[in-house]
């Protein structure tokens, strides 16, 4: 599909990620490094929060991998992994960063609203971020319930509902503790200055969204700063805000049989 023909909000946020793609190449150098998987931008270890199954010999495919760094993650720990994103660039580095690791899996250029494979092709859908937040739930969910097997599972993370709803308009300014917005009816998030568009949903609404396609709700683990963490790594939440309220949260979904 050409740009012209992409939706609104694919079309932006490509154009956006594209832009932005260099930002984030040395963030995705280091994280490719790691040996552990961690979450989010505190960093949770994965031995923490016990979010993954068994991952060796399943079929995953990452739903906005953007460098790809959770692929390789579970790629070296025997998944058979895809990787798509709507960012030409920032696959490019994750096409730079797997001849750098000597480890290769499949990697797409495309909306993972609309992904070019077959039916029931995956036993774990997952998105860091990604798909979770850069893409329409009410598109990418049901193609995400297209592409998982019965019994198969979702994984995603994105900014904390409470968060987005504290959340100010001004990047650079920390969220506070008042309701800034509507809780009701929240999905499409755009900002001054900012040519993105960002999706977030109220608790309720992924229940019934994840239940409408074909998932039952495991877990929702929302995600505390971790106890002695000095400093917050973005300027929009900081370190006390996160440590009293979850500032990202991971579903998590089986497909029914």
């Amino acid at each position: 599909m050409s740009g012209d023909e992409l939706p609104d909000h694919v079309r932006r946020n490509r154009e956006a990620w594209d832009e932005w793609a260099r930002d984030y190449a040395e963030a995705g150098r280091r994280r490719w490094a790691d040996e552990e998987i961690t979450w989010g931008i505190w960093n949770v270890p994965e031995s923490e929060l016990k979010v993954l199954p068994d991952i060796a010999g399943l079929d995953v495919i990452e739903l906005g991998c953007g460098t790809a760094y959770v692929s390789a993650w579970l790629a070296r720990r025997g998944a058979r992994v895809v990787g798509i994103d709507n960012s030409e660039a920032q696959l490019a580095t994750a096409r730079e960063l797997q001849r750098e690791h000597g480890l290769e899996f499949p990697l797409l250029h495309g909306n993972a609203e609309e992904v070019p494979l077959p039916d029931a092709r995956f036993d774990l859908a997952i998105s860091e971020y990604g798909a979770a937040i850069w893409a329409d739930p009410y598109r990418w969910i049901p193609e995400a319930s297209r592409l998982v097997r019965a019994g198969g599972r979702l994984v995603f993370l994105g900014n904390g509902t409470i968060l987005m709803l504290c959340a100010a308009q001004e990047e650079d300014v920390p969220a506070s503790d008042r309701l800034l917005r509507p809780y009701f009816g929240m999905h499409r998030f755009e900002w001054p200055d900012d040519p993105s568009v960002e999706f977030h949903l109220g608790y309720g609404d992924w229940i019934r969204l994840l239940r409408a396609n074909g998932f039952e709700v495991e877990d929702l683990i929302e995600i505390q700063a971790p106890e002695g963490t000095a400093t917050s790594p973005t300027a929009y939440v900081t370190v006390d805000w996160a440590r009293r309220w979850p500032s990202e949260q991971i579903w998590k979904a089986r497909k029914r049989g």
